[in-house]
């Protein structure tokens, strides 16, 4: 059996308090990594103080600060923080997001600019602070997340999958013009099991019933955990992935495989 063994580096991950991030930072621990993470969340918040007891659980160091992540200042803040505690940032997992659905004929100006500098500025901005520190470790890992909205959608997703698909572009961009210090995959989860997407289910009149139908048009007949979306990351950010850079990996439980009607 593979084992990925990430001790000794330091993993920056945004979007801890809950959700993907929060999963991915519980593998990225267990694998041995120290943890800078971030969130919306106060310091003292439920997510916030979870993330960092899942973390010392597995033996690692984490530091969380709560910011806004479309914030440049915060971001040069949150840099700063890391290696003034870690001394070094040798993988970024630029997770935070959020789902922005509206139809295409009705987005406001607010809702487009919004989903642009949260879903997609975002992850270039703060991919531009850590490049100096993630090629200073020779062996430097951007991983970006995106969404089975880059490859297929639905009515009402607008705008939220231009900017998940604009982050393949950014990816294949990014690998080509940093490498070879520094390699950037996407990833694109589908239905996982998170806040949000039990938000979505909730906007049905019968939430468990939206959520069955869900899981019946996945092959694998369930939805995804973020602790997988997690031990992705790990894999991808391990020297066992050393030849993959430049490409976007969808993890939706065959979900795409299956023609919808």
């Amino acid at each position: 059996m593979l084992t990925i063994d990430l001790k000794g580096k330091t993993a920056l991950v945004t979007g801890v308090s809950n959700g993907l991030g929060q999963g991915v930072a519980k593998v990225l621990a267990k694998a041995g990594c120290n943890v800078s993470g971030c969130g919306l969340s106060a310091k003292n918040s439920e997510g916030a103080i979870a993330f960092i007891n899942i973390a010392e659980k597995e033996g690692t160091q984490a530091i969380y600060t709560s910011l806004n992540i479309t914030s440049f200042e915060d971001q040069e803040a949150l840099i700063k923080k890391t290696i003034e505690t870690f001394g070094n940032i040798d993988i970024l997992v630029s997770n935070a997001g959020v789902n922005v659905f509206e139809g295409a004929e009705n987005c406001t100006d607010e809702q487009w600019e919004f989903n642009m500098d949260l879903n997609l500025k975002s992850h270039w901005k703060i991919s531009k602070l850590c490049r100096p520190h993630l090629e200073k470790s020779g062996k430097g890992v951007i991983l970006i997340m995106t969404s089975n909205h880059s490859d297929y959608t639905i009515p009402g997703c607008f705008p939220y999958n231009i900017a998940k698909t604009a982050i393949k572009g950014m990816v294949q961009s990014l690998a080509i013009e940093w490498g070879p210090k520094i390699r950037t995959v996407g990833i694109a989860p589908g239905f996982i099991d998170t806040k949000g997407n039990q938000k979505w289910f909730d906007s049905f009149p019968d939430a468990e019933e939206e959520r069955q139908r869900t899981i019946d048009t996945h092959p694998v007949k369930r939805i995804g955990t973020a602790e997988e979306v997690g031990a992705l990351c790990a894999f991808l950010a391990s020297d066992a992935a050393a030849f993959i850079s430049g490409t976007t990996y969808l993890i939706d439980g065959g979900r795409s495989a299956l023609m919808q009607d």
